[in-house]
């Protein structure tokens, strides 16, 4: 296991908490001068982004993160989002919470299985984080705090090599291995089957850096080519034009890791998982966790950094709901099976 993979896998599961969040702030928000006490604004939906965004790069929360240390569970990283996304106005209920986690992880599996070479992990990343940046391009205060985090992942990551790369890829593909829930936005796309795994594309470039497969040369012992072999593929391969920039500035190239939402392909409300999944997650409710202790101190520790804001004065939470209707909502809570709720742990961290 990686004790690198941790700082990657929150920032680009938080990037698309983001995406999913402003997407439904959006669609239900109303104008200013029309909108109810209780209904959301677009300033309301302004506030609610930076809030997330200011807690979530939080200068001692990303010191604690960027410590090498092995990835917890998903309960435990649950907690941290859970936190997070209420580190504003914004109110999430059990069911709503559950879905966005579930397409959050979903989306990075996705991203994490089609990077062309474990190292562009990292551009998947920022991609996240310019998408991050453009989210609260009003706020400098809050654009220093994430070019900070950028610095530090360019500080930790640009001197690894292709095998440690390689090993990151791997942990977070074992910590998604058991996770199969169905997302309509991929089943239309058709890169999702309906058993609940991604379809692996056989086409399109290749990693950078490696040739279009078709040929192959033999060498004498003197390392001298000697024959030419060429071979059809069944893949439509093309080589890839640029690489992508791993600077501060510059044209990642890739696209995995950029927003899917948006008004005209809006976050999708029906989602299942299949059966073998419900069961691995039973499986990991049950199951004692020898890192328990470990985790809960980690959690302490960093949710140290996370503040929770509680309406001040006769201000209201808003209420955020990830579904269509309040009755969809009541369903998904009412049917969502007992394995698979998270429960979310409390731990007062003010000490």
């Amino acid at each position: 296991m990686s004790a690198r993979a941790l700082p990657l896998l929150f920032l680009n599961l938080g990037g698309e908490m983001l995406y999913i969040l402003d997407q439904r702030l959006r669609a239900q928000s109303i104008p200013g001068e029309k909108a109810r006490k209780d209904e959301w604004t677009d300033v309301d939906r302004k506030r609610v982004m930076n809030d997330i965004i200011t807690t979530m790069f939080n200068k001692k929360f990303m010191e604690e993160l960027f410590k090498p240390q092995e990835l917890y569970s998903k309960k435990a990283l649950r907690t941290v989002y859970d936190r997070l996304a209420h580190a504003s106005i914004m109110r999430l209920n059990q069911a709503s919470m559950d879905k966005l986690y579930d397409l959050m992880t979903m989306a990075f599996k996705y991203q994490v299985l089609l990077c062309p070479r474990p190292k562009d992990i990292l551009l998947v990343t920022f991609n996240h984080l310019d998408a991050i940046k453009d989210f609260i391009r009003d706020a400098p205060g809050i654009l220093n705090q994430v070019d900070e985090t950028f610095r530090q992942l360019i500080e930790t990551y640009s001197c690894l090599s292709a095998g440690e790369f390689q090993l990151i890829r791997q942990t977070l593909l074992i910590f998604f291995q058991d996770m199969h829930i169905r997302v309509s936005i991929f089943l239309k796309d058709k890169v999702q089957n309906s058993n609940g795994r991604f379809v692996l594309p056989i086409s399109g470039p290749v990693p950078w850096g490696t040739e279009v497969p078709g040929l192959i040369r033999m060498f004498n012992h003197n390392g001298d080519e000697v024959k030419r072999t060429e071979f059809t593929t069944s893949g439509n391969y093309v080589a890839p034009q640029r690489e992508g920039s791993f600077d501060l500035y510059g044209d990642r190239v890739l696209k995995l890791g950029t927003n899917m939402y948006s008004v005209s392909r809006p976050v999708e409300t029906h989602m299942t998982g299949s059966s073998k999944n419900l069961a691995s997650h039973a499986k990991e409710n049950i199951v004692p966790n020898p890192l328990a202790k470990e985790e809960l101190n980690f959690l302490a520790r960093l949710l140290g950094g996370l503040e929770i804001k509680k309406p001040g004065g006769s201000e209201t939470g808003f209420r955020l709901n990830l579904f269509t209707t309040d009755e969809e909502e009541e369903h998904a809570a009412l049917t969502r099976p007992e394995e698979l709720s998270y429960k979310v742990i409390n731990i007062e961290a003010t000490q």
